[in-house]
């Protein structure tokens, strides 16, 4: 099916299914620990062997020599996999650096062997015994240095945030020198990890040269083809599976070295392999949303009209990365003649900058709606008249083409009412609730619409359930549940009645798990899917397809009626289709929006500060379940909230890794750093988007988080911090009295 003109009156429309709230029909498996997670499928495999991930000591540079005699004589070992004796290696894809180093050396941690044994602890204890010679070469580890000369690059995200090297619309410069009113301002974001529960795990079980992976994995399709494009296989002698995935944030887009490794040393020991990777070589080993360094200039007239408008943005990577696509919502989010992107990327020696959820707008916006805040306090503006006054209808650099939907202002002003924004200060550091200084601040959301083609497979059986296959992934979105929703509603079922199968390279292939473009795009496959089944029934049954009806599990077609069980009483149906899309998303600019709101305390004597109250107000499209939408929402503020005040990697300049590269050192919210979150979603339906009308929730709660948090920490202190995140030694020293 082609999706190539806007949706009129479906079966989606009646809302008895979809559009409501149900609870994760995946949730009793996960609360009770029976849900079958990648290093748990021991179950359906016999004579697991263990394996273990050596990591590199050094980040640039050689191994001379590897002394492997005493780990091979270590109790236990059946294995070890090597450079040397793994045969040639391919590159995929989607990973930049290699999944198995040596004898050169890219980064710190890329494995460089893994040794497989009977047990975890003899795999860990011989891989202790091994000793590396490197010959250590000069690293690049420093942004900033980095950056004096790097070079204007392009990026895309692969996730819809896309820009050019540079892209000038208008004359910035000179309308920027004739601006009344001015900003000039520089802000910097670190990189961060994606610190997911769930490691990095695989299994790996060869028959033959067929190989089966259980691994944990956003996008069954890219892994697949990525491995077998490393091993130098066909792909389809390797079937993938990833049925559970306990949080990815992006990190697991990609095939990592945990699946190559499982494979590689299962084929050395001829006997299946489970493998997860250690927490600190997680940091090191796999991907990280890369830091940035963000310029914006901002000029507009007496009553706050932006003329002139400039985002430049850099970042780094290893050789052959791309940059944090930071600067793209700037080209879309407000108006004004006169702008100008650009980013620039530093080649790093450091490990490999990645997706990570809302890549180019997490950052960006974190930086963007900042600077927003400081102009409207130069012009003696609320934040929110601010924005609302540049609204814009078309997208800015190319006007002739109009938004499909855009409801930011609703979002701000519906915001601001429910959140008490008139009770709000416009001087800073005038609130306090006794040793606190207490702030309000406020960020727009943004994040573009994407559409990848996804397809499923759609069966009914005698009993009248209806199963669907598709290779999609639940990363914890509630995926399960939104596709058993869509079926239900096509069908014309109770969602009880629908089976829901992911996560097998066997089914047919989906968008998969990213971007936020997973829900929309996989349920368009499966109403595609459901459409074709639909009319298998209606032929099976003899009924006039074109006004049949599907209901309470019966099809109707004037007076004649029959249930769903009759139809497939001759044998099971099966149908498969694929949804495609057309130019729509082309023709005009399809786009979330929302608002976030924070209020703060910070202690005036220590510096700290509490996030008290948070609520964001969404329009993505129509809301296929409200339940696992607030999960995301709230999942992606808690995250906001990490990258605003505690999230950073640090990096050791000398010699050239993170240094906090475990849970302990690396700090992420937890339950006493998070209020209550309120989340509204605006009533709305985009027939541009989809035959289901809907968007994507799960990064736009992230994008502009941190920007609230900041500027709420200004109103309630008078301090400006543009350097995130915000830990008190950044703003102690300058905190205003209070005795």
């Amino acid at each position: 099916m082609k999706f190539d003109t806007p949706a009129g009156t479906n079966p989606i429309d009646q809302q008895k299914v979809v559009g409501r709230a149900h609870s994760r029909i995946d949730g009793p498996l996960k609360t009770t620990g029976t849900a079958p997670y990648a290093y748990e499928f021991h179950r359906e495999v016999a004579d697991v062997a263990y394996g273990y991930v050596v990591g590199s000591a050094v980040a640039k540079g050689r191994i001379r020599a590897m002394n492997l005699r005493d780990a091979k004589a270590a109790p236990g070992v059946i294995a070890i996999v090597t450079a040397a004796d793994a045969g040639k290696l391919g590159k995929g894809n989607y990973n930049t650096a290699k999944l198995l180093g040596g004898p050169e050396v890219d980064h710190y941690h890329q494995a460089i062997a893994v040794v497989v044994a009977e047990t975890f602890e003899q795999a860990r204890a011989a891989a202790a015994l091994i000793r590396v010679d490197y010959d250590r070469g000069a690293g690049r580890f420093d942004l900033d240095e980095g950056l004096k000369t790097a070079p204007l690059t392009g990026g895309n995200s692969g996730e819809g945030s896309e820009s050019p090297p540079e892209h000038r619309v208008g004359k910035f410069e000179e309308a920027f020198a004739a601006a009344r009113v001015k900003l000039d301002a520089l802000y910097t974001t670190p990189d961060h990890s994606h610190a997911m529960m769930e490691p990095f795990a695989s299994i790996a079980a060869w028959n033959g040269d067929k190989l089966t992976l259980w691994t944990s994995n956003q996008m069954i399709d890219w892994g697949r083809s990525d491995l077998a494009k490393t091993l130098g296989m066909p792909k389809e002698k390797i079937r993938f599976l990833s049925p559970y995935v306990g949080g990815g944030f992006g990190g697991k887009l990609f095939l990592r070295t945990d699946a190559v490794l499982a494979a590689l040393g299962a084929r050395a020991a001829k006997r299946p392999v489970k493998l997860a990777l250690q927490r600190p070589l997680i940091a090191n080993n796999t991907t990280h949303r890369p830091a940035t360094r963000q310029r914006i200039r901002i000029g507009t007239t007496p009553d706050g009209t932006i003329t002139a408008i400039a985002h430049e943005s850099g970042s780094g990577d290893l050789p052959g990365g791309g940059p944090e696509t930071a600067v793209n919502q700037t080209e879309l989010l407000y108006a004004g003649a006169n702008r100008l992107t650009s980013l620039r990327l530093a080649v790093l020696d450091l490990p490999e900058g990645n997706a990570m959820r809302a890549p180019g707008e997490a950052p960006g916006m974190m930086a963007l709606e900042i600077a927003i805040d400081e102009v409207a306090e130069k012009l003696g503006m609320d934040p929110i008249a601010f924005r609302v006054k540049n609204d814009t209808q078309v997208d800015p650099k190319t006007p002739t083409r109009r938004f499909s939907q855009r409801n930011l202002v609703r979002c701000l002003e519906e915001g601001a009412d429910r959140f008490g924004w008139s009770r709000r200060q416009v001087k800073p550091a005038q609130v306090r609730d006794g040793r606190w200084l207490v702030g309000m601040g406020v960020a727009a959301a943004f994040r573009n619409h994407l559409a990848l083609p996804s397809g499923a497979r759609v069966r009914l059986g005698r009993d009248g359930v209806v199963t669907v296959e598709t290779d999609m992934t639940d990363i914890g979105t509630g995926s399960y549940t939104i596709i058993a929703q869509t079926a239900a509603e096509m069908m014309g079922v109770p969602i009880e009645q629908v089976a829901v199968k992911l996560g097998d390279s066997s089914f047919p292939i989906s968008a998969g798990s990213g971007g936020q473009f997973g829900a929309a795009s996989a349920t368009s496959g499966v109403y595609a899917a459901c459409v074709k089944l639909r009319e298998a029934v209606a032929q099976r049954l003899g009924f006039n397809s074109a006004d049949a009806q599907f209901t309470g599990g019966k099809v109707t077609s004037g007076n004649r009626s029959a249930t769903l069980a009759q139809a497939a009483a001759a044998g099971e149906l099966v149908v498969e289709d694929k949804m495609e899309w057309g130019d729509l998303g082309k023709e005009m600019q399809q786009s979330t929006f929302g608002a976030h709101f924070v209020e703060v305390g910070v202690d005036a004597y220590t510096g700290v500060t509490r996030v008290r109250r948070m609520l964001a107000v969404c329009a993505a499209g129509r809301i296929l379940n409200p339940v696992t939408a607030r999960s995301q929402m709230i999942g992606a503020m808690t995250m906001g909230v990490g990258g605003a005040l505690m999230e950073a990697l640090e990096v050791d300049k000398r010699f050239g890794f993170f240094v906090n590269h475990d849970l302990a050192g690396y700090e992420v919210p937890v339950h006493a750093d998070i209020p209550h979150q309120e989340v509204i979603f605006l009533d709305e339906a985009d027939p541009t988007a989809n035959p289901l009308k809907a968007k994507g929730v799960g990064e736009l709660g992230l994008c502009g988080v941190g920007a609230a948090v900041a500027n709420a920490i200004y109103n309630a202190t008078g301090v400006r911090v543009r350097d995130y995140p915000i830990t008190l030694d950044k703003h102690l020293e300058k905190l205003p009295a209070i005795a």
